[in-house]
């Protein structure tokens, strides 16, 4: 297996093979945008400080509900498990939908330093079909390659740089009791341990937003559950040295079989990254009949074996180890709302169930939490939280 590299020091891989270069609602202010590259900070908080609001954690979701709350003006604070720059399971592709609101919150020439690709091509059946993104009044027509541990770095940065105020490797226990006269169900804020020390502290707020991932510890503690009757989604990706690591289109494969021409379920992706590598995967739904006995490491390795030609892999070597996970989907997972809290991106289940697409709408439930809870704190009216279900079932509710 070759010797794997972290996101930040890319530019340091040792090629193995020839590879061409390839060089709303809100209004987004002005801000500095902060070196991608650049350690993220945090500060100390103060002991009895009650925030605005908490963020309970780091990814898509959590550091734009922190951006656009703090350029709301809002006293914010987030938290992140794990230090950054880390890896997540994702196939790292950003869709016109997803640029967008990264471009709104002022990341445009960010992205610019990442794999652009134009559009998606898919492969069934012996058949190919290369599609370019369509013009859309809103949305660009482009989209980029960019893996989690630089892209989640550089949005939580700016969220910094923003105002909010982000604690890494800090994991948020449990909720905390609010104050006293607090509606029933309202909570006060996150009882918070730091992972190097061990140390615990409470973290005051008068909203919580949760943004935990798809296996949402805090949003549980709060008593969130995920319907059943909804799909979930399971997916394995890995990375591998190709000469098409700058290739203009991501690949989708509808038509998955194994070195034996036996058809397997779900449907493969291989997306460029531009930085010698490919992001490849495999993902399914918990729809198909035997889904509990499926092995995703099985599939994953038929279908890097059976890859198309043209990506010229090796296989048998890829560049670190390959790493899965599970999601709720279609906006499964509820409630979504509480008094003074609200479920965002994967944690409230707000992913496609087509594609198993999640980042545009972390991005843009997050800006929506944001939005909703700076205009209660504007109008000391909590009670405008409880639009937001209705306000995602607006925008998704046909869509998923």
């Amino acid at each position: 297996m070759p010797e794997s590299w972290t996101c930040m020091d890319i530019s340091t891989l040792t090629q193995s093979r020839s590879m061409r270069s390839r060089p709303s609602w809100i209004p987004s202010p002005t801000t500095t945008v902060p070196d991608p590259a650049s350690p993220v900070t945090g500060y100390p908080a103060m002991e009895g400080t009650e925030h605005d609001l908490l963020v309970v954690g780091g990814g898509p979701a959590g550091a734009a509900t922190a951006y656009w709350a703090a350029t709301h003006g809002l006293d914010v604070v987030f938290v992140e498990r794990k230090a950054f720059p880390r890896d997540k399971t994702c196939g790292d592709g950003l869709t016109p939908r997803a640029v967008h609101q990264l471009e709104e919150m002022g990341l445009g020439k960010t992205l610019e330093g990442y794999h652009r690709f134009d559009g998606l091509r898919a492969i069934a059946h012996g058949r190919t079909l290369e599609m370019a993104w369509p013009e859309h009044d809103t949305f660009p027509r482009y989209g980029y390659v960019v893996r989690r541990c630089d892209l989640d770095a550089f949005v939580a940065n700016h969220a910094v740089a923003a105002g909010a105020t982000l604690h890494q490797s800090t994991e948020a226990l449990r909720p905390l009791d609010p104050p006293d006269g607090a509606p029933s169900g309202a909570i006060g804020g996150a009882l918070v341990v730091d992972k190097k020390t061990g140390d615990e502290r409470e973290i005051r707020a008068r909203h919580v937003v949760v943004a935990d991932g798809a296996n949402s510890r805090f949003g549980r503690a709060l008593g969130t559950n995920r319907d059943r009757s909804y799909p979930m989604g399971m997916a394995i990706r890995g990375y591998f040295e190709s000469p098409l690591h700058d290739d203009p289109w991501i690949e989708s494969s509808l038509d998955v079989r194994d070195r034996n021409g036996n058809a397997m379920p779900g449907y493969g992706w291989i997306f460029p990254v531009g930085n010698g590598t490919i992001n490849v995967g495999i993902g399914l739904l918990s729809t198909f009949r035997d889904y509990k006995e499926i092995n995703t490491s099985h599939l994953f390795e038929e279908f890097a074996c059976t890859l198309p030609e043209h990506w010229q892999i090796d296989p048998t070597r890829p560049v670190g180890q390959p790493t899965g996970g599970r999601l709720p989907m279609a906006g499964s997972v509820g409630p979504k709302a509480g008094p003074n809290w609200l479920l965002v991106g994967d944690a409230a289940g707000s992913v496609n169930p087509f594609n198993g697409e999640g980042i545009d709408y972390a991005y843009e439930t997050g800006r929506m939490a944001a939005g909703l809870i700076a205009e209660a704190a504007a109008r000391a009216d909590n009670a405008l939280l409880a639009r937001y279900p209705d306000l995602l079932d607006e925008e998704y509710g046909l869509y998923f």
